[in-house]
């Protein structure tokens, strides 16, 4: 199975995860990463699928991508959206 290689911002690891920013999840599609991070902090993946823009291997997905495929080494992030008008 692909391993990828997950981010959070500063602000989001300090009010969810106790400060951890990285970590290596082995997932077949985003819907796996938010599944595991939920699973090690419980109630997070709802935070993440509600509160966040999430960046694969540097392709920014504003709608939800739960089924993206990813590839062994790609790079998750996970940033806070840009609320306003």
């Amino acid at each position: 199975m692909p391993t990828a290689q997950v981010n959070l911002t500063s602000g989001f690891s300090r009010r969810y995860t106790g400060g951890r920013r990285e970590f290596e999840i082995e997932a077949k599609s985003l819907r796996d990463v938010i599944k595991a991070l939920d699973k090690m902090y419980p109630g997070l993946g709802e935070h993440l699928e509600t509160e966040t823009t999430v960046a694969i291997d540097g392709q920014i997905h504003d709608e939800p991508g739960y089924f993206q495929k990813l590839r062994d080494g790609s790079e998750v992030f996970f940033i806070p959206k840009l609320e306003g008008g």
